[in-house]
């Protein structure tokens, strides 16, 4: 039988999606097998600084990828919302499960719904993009940066370091730790990143054989909806320095991008939505070269009108 070696970070949540996307490829090609080699990224071994502040856009694939050019491994897995909208030229992300929901949540020991915070708590989150939305929301509140996986965030939370903290909710689904969540942040409240909730295969541009083998996992309504997403984000040249969040989804008569763009200090937000009479049975009948081009056309589309709009002043302030 031969072995097919998934690249993935250590984490418990990066074990998790490993061991999540072995089963589906092992449920599709049985005739092979699937083994996990683990690899530490630069992002999983600087833990004292803030994200926005270290500035790598590869933090936490870059190493990764590094083993997949070097053979070392045949595939590799990652969140989406890790992966930079440019990835080495060799490389590409051939497959994507159906993404978990994308809200992001509020987990406190001390208050049920972020709105009942009393004024001047400590609010734990390591990501711009929800602290200048919360900000905009709750000026009275103090964003404190946070690092750490899941349950080293959790515990600095019931040691009281914090009052309350803000996480994805795809995560703590998946580690099983449901019953922490207090409230799903409504979207007008809070976007989600771009890529939250979705799990990436990546592999090598033209292994025309892994690609054969993962193309069967792949959930096309998350692929075209993320794809939108990283074109909105690319057009906008953002990253982990610039509060910017996406959404893209299907509906039955529609396909739906909202977007937003703010200040670091949440004293301006820039939203706004794109609904197009696009709907699924329209995709099925693009080639995927065609879906992709799709996908870019209406993530850039949404991110040329915010620009117009003030993004472009926003973003420039900000670098």
């Amino acid at each position: 039988m031969k072995t097919i070696k998934i690249g993935t970070r250590g984490s418990k949540l990066a074990l998790w999606q490993a061991n999540y996307i072995q089963g589906l490829l092992t449920n599709e090609n049985p005739e092979f097998s699937f083994e996990i080699v683990v690899i530490k990224t630069k992002g999983d071994k600087i833990l004292d600084i803030a994200l926005s502040k270290i500035g790598d856009k590869g933090l936490f694939t870059k190493e990764l990828e590094i083993a997949l050019l070097n053979n070392e491994v045949d595939l590799v897995v990652h969140s989406m919302k890790d992966v930079p909208t440019t990835i080495e030229d060799l490389l590409c992300i051939s497959s994507m499960p159906e993404r978990e929901q994308t809200f992001d949540i509020f987990i406190s020991n001390k208050s049920d719904t972020f709105a009942q915070l009393p004024s001047g708590s400590r609010v734990g989150t390591s990501s711009l993009r929800r602290k200048s939305q919360l900000l905009y929301a709750r000026k009275d509140l103090e964003f404190i940066d946070i690092r750490g996986n899941v349950d080293t965030r959790l515990k600095k939370l019931d040691n009281d370091e914090y009052d309350a903290i803000i996480l994805a909710y795809a995560g703590i689904y998946r580690l099983g730790w449901s019953e922490r969540i207090k409230e799903k942040l409504d979207f007008s409240l809070c976007l989600p990143a771009v890529g939250q909730g979705a799990v990436g295969i990546q592999i090598r541009k033209n292994d025309q054989y892994i690609e054969s083998l993962t193309k069967k996992i792949n959930h096309l309504k998350t692929y075209f909806a993320v794809n939108t997403e990283r074109a909105f984000l690319h057009k906008l040249e953002g990253g982990c320095q610039v509060p910017i969040g996406c959404q893209a989804y299907f509906t039955d008569n529609s396909f739906i991008i909202d977007g937003i763009v703010a200040d670091v200090d949440g004293q301006e937000v820039l939203k706004h939505s794109i609904n197009s009479p696009f709907i699924y049975r329209d995709l099925l009948l693009l080639d995927r070269q065609e879906q992709e081009l799709k996908a870019i056309q209406f993530g850039e589309q949404l991110a040329d009108i915010m620009l117009s709009h003030g993004a472009k002043n926003i973003i420039a302030k900000i670098r």
